[in-house]
């Protein structure tokens, strides 16, 4: 068997803002909404936002990982725009800081 990532889903009560936030943020557009229940953002692989009525509440078992040139500029970027600081780990080997967006949802960047 051979599978491979099409799309990544969030769930969320309030799409429209979560897909138009993590739109502006990977410089893709939302190419499709279907009737604000499901937003599919033009990345690679796709990002979606689902509306659901009652989202899973604490951690979210699946995050994604993000890659950038400027890990710190980047962070402060996140920061600006919405995202809350969750913690900076690792160390001058490696560092990542983990975020959560505008809705709760974790990720994590880290230094390409």
């Amino acid at each position: 068997m051979s599978l491979n990532i099409a799309m990544v889903t969030i769930d969320s009560s309030d799409p429209r803002p979560l897909a138009t936030w993590w739109s502006e943020r990977l410089g893709a557009p939302i190419v499709e909404e279907n009737e604000g229940w499901f937003i599919m953002i033009g990345s690679t692989p796709t990002l979606a936002i689902q509306h659901v009525d009652d989202p899973t509440s604490g951690k979210n078992r699946i995050h994604l990982d993000l890659v950038t040139e400027d890990l710190d500029a980047t962070r402060d970027e996140l920061l600006a725009a919405g995202a809350t600081l969750v913690a900076e780990r690792g160390d001058e080997s490696f560092r990542w800081v983990t975020l959560a967006d505008p809705q709760g949802n974790q990720f994590c960047i880290a230094k390409h």
